[in-house]
């Protein structure tokens, strides 16, 4: 069975989702934050290499970073391709690749930023502008496609939309999705998808 090391109010929560939509067996090992720093406390840096979630194990194997966990359970347990297109159509597997790592390579750093910024007073103007440029870039280019079709990939929801949901729901959370309304309606119809709410019911009350 799988093992999920899971990260209470954090992005572990999506691999959770991630899990339930696979319809996979798992176990969850709950930590919490420090209530000082925030930080993850001591017995998840024992537990893992960095002492970051997500981080499972399944048999022999450990395994970290969202991206490479989302790849790894599509490639190993995605049999009947419900979350991932085959590798034989090789053009529809390199844009679903592009969009499963799309959240932690491009989107999520000035998300960051942003989010580290509303802890300074006076904001330091360098890292300010490049987080608003930043911030508005991804967002458009996001509201923009899920104008055009229901779902990252097109019609069906598919392993790189818990990524993308991520992504605006941390956007909201900062305060930064009212523009992005097509963004919006993607992420409210996706957080209404029942194995999310397994998912919060499981790891999150």
């Amino acid at each position: 069975m799988i093992l999920l090391h899971h990260l209470r109010v954090g992005r572990s929560i999506f691999t959770v989702w991630l899990l339930e939509e696979f319809g996979l067996d798992y176990e969850l090992k709950v930590y919490h934050r420090n209530p000082e720093t925030n930080r993850s406390q001591e017995d998840l840096a024992k537990a893992t290499p960095l002492g970051k979630s997500p981080t499972i194990e399944d048999g022999d194997i450990l395994l970290t970073e969202s991206g490479a966990i989302a790849a790894y359970l599509a490639e190993r347990y995605d049999t009947g391709h419900k979350l991932a297109p085959p590798k034989s159509d090789w053009k529809a597997w390199a844009e679903y690749q592009r969009w499963l790592h799309y959240p932690e390579g491009s989107a999520f750093l000035p998300l960051m930023l942003k989010l580290l910024l509303t802890r300074e007073d006076p904001k330091p103007p360098v890292f300010s502008a490049f987080s608003d440029g930043e911030v508005a870039l991804h967002l458009g280019l996001l509201d923009k496609r899920l104008g055009e079709m229901d779902y990252i990939l097109g019609d069906q929801f598919q392993a790189p939309d818990v990524g993308i949901t991520y992504i605006a729901n941390m956007a909201e959370r900062l305060g930064e999705l009212g523009p992005y309304r097509n963004l919006k309606a993607y992420m409210d119809r996706n957080l209404e998808r029942p194995a999310w709410k397994r998912a919060k019911e499981r790891a999150v009350e």
